[in-house]
């Protein structure tokens, strides 16, 4: 193919990552073509060994997953979440969501590098997707026309839709001219995985500390555990210096001995935590997808799910305006898309930063009070399930493919 041959497709997804993968996929399955672009080099994204980051889907999301033809790809290899353990530090006043048998488990954890693995096989897999990766776009044109991106490499793509998958700083979603809320916590994520004495039980659990949550998720098999351990963002440096039998110790005394002996199964990483939210999440023949349009605490470990439940809206909005004709870029599908997301994940993104800013509060006062609240939900059980269904990604409107049902 010449330089100067234009491809074509339906939509061109900025982003080939977690987020911009499903997309290709789900919109694939309702025979929308897409092109994917990212500049990661995908063998070193699928490199074997383990780097700690794993990620919970909810159950909702994994309906989709299932709807879209990635379930087969990842069946086995993820670790259902059968009961969520909240508390305020060690102290009494526990929350506990465990659903019912019939209701299968709140979720699965998934290595992230066996989420990419997966979804990279779906995509190679689908007619309907082509992906350019390793490239970068050197130039992009949104127009009444359509969208008009050149590689790096001299190679033309046109297509009636831009998605912007690519992440939290997105240049597209900058280059559009489109505000953002943002703010930084005072607070830095350690990430790793451990592997420990005593058996998970497919137990997930949320500790919170006035320095900020400590999150232990499972994984395969039942010895592993993922954690997220929220530090203050000066401890962060120190804490990552430490050897890994003084670092698992300290970790160990936070979660009372519960899991018994801890020792490494992963590096440890850590990053800094913000929040930050669009203004809107669409423009003229673009929409924005997954952290370019959100990003919130992961206290809840709801940030992935978020990005695929806008997956899910904006598949379901143009695979109906499709099948009346309507361009992928029209501007009355983008209006519904914005509608539709716009409230979901402001609602999920304040009431993150609500309870990051709630269970910080220092003081026995605070501990009294929050050590209340968690006991009152356990008590009254219309406010307990509708706690699990957010756990779950169950709230709000729901497009069909996160209810498993065809668009």
């Amino acid at each position: 193919m010449t330089a100067e041959t234009i491809e074509h497709s339906d939509v061109i997804i900025l982003g080939g990552g977690l987020v911009g993968l499903t997309l290709a996929i789900a919109l694939g399955s309702q025979g929308v073509t897409s092109i994917v672009i990212d500049p990661a080099d995908p063998d070193a994204q699928l490199a074997p060994g383990f780097d700690g980051r794993a990620s919970a889907v909810a159950s909702a999301s994994w309906r989709m997953l299932e709807a879209i033809g990635v379930g087969g790809y990842l069946e086995g290899k993820g670790c259902p979440i059968r009961r969520i353990h909240v508390s305020d530090g060690l102290a009494p006043g526990v929350l506990d969501f465990t659903p019912g048998d019939e209701e299968g488990p709140l979720g699965i954890m998934f290595e992230n590098r066996l989420l990419r693995a997966a979804l990279r096989d779906a995509a190679l897999a689908q007619p309907n997707i082509r992906l350019t990766m390793p490239s970068r776009a050197a130039e992009v044109v949104r127009d009444a026309t359509g969208v008009h991106v050149t590689l790096e490499d001299g190679r033309r793509l046109r297509a009636s839709l831009l998605a912007a998958c690519e992440g939290r700083n997105s240049p597209t979603r900058s280059a559009a001219g489109i505000n953002v809320a943002r703010w930084q916590y005072d607070h830095a994520a350690i990430i790793s995985a451990f592997e420990h004495e005593l058996p998970h039980d497919n137990v997930a659990y949320e500790i919170f500390y006035p320095a900020g949550p400590f999150a232990l998720l499972p994984l395969l098999p039942g010895n592993r555990s993922a954690i997220v351990w929220t530090v203050k963002a000066e401890d962060a440096p120190a804490m990552l210096k430490l050897s890994d039998r003084a670092f698992w110790a300290e970790a160990e005394k936070r979660m009372g001995g519960f899991l018994g002996k801890l020792s490494a199964a992963a590096p440890r990483q850590s990053y800094p935590l913000g929040f930050h939210h669009a203004a809107h999440i669409t423009g003229e023949r673009l929409a924005l997808v997954g952290d370019a349009a959100h990003g919130i605490h992961p206290i809840a470990g709801q940030g992935l799910n978020l990005g695929f439940r806008d997956v899910a809206a904006l598949t379901e909005v143009l695979a109906e305006g499709v099948r009346i004709g309507l361009d992928p870029g029209d501007a009355q599908l983008l209006a519904r898309y914005d509608r539709w997301r716009g409230l979901d994940t402001f609602m999920v993104a304040a009431s993150t930063d609500s309870l990051t800013r709630l269970f910080g509060l220092p003081g026995r006062s605070a501990s009294a009070i929050r050590r209340f609240g968690l006991g009152a939900v356990q008590r009254i059980p219309p406010l307990k399930r509708r706690f699990m269904d957010e756990a779950r990604g169950e709230s709000g409107t729901l497009p069909r493919l996160l209810q498993g049902l065809p668009v």
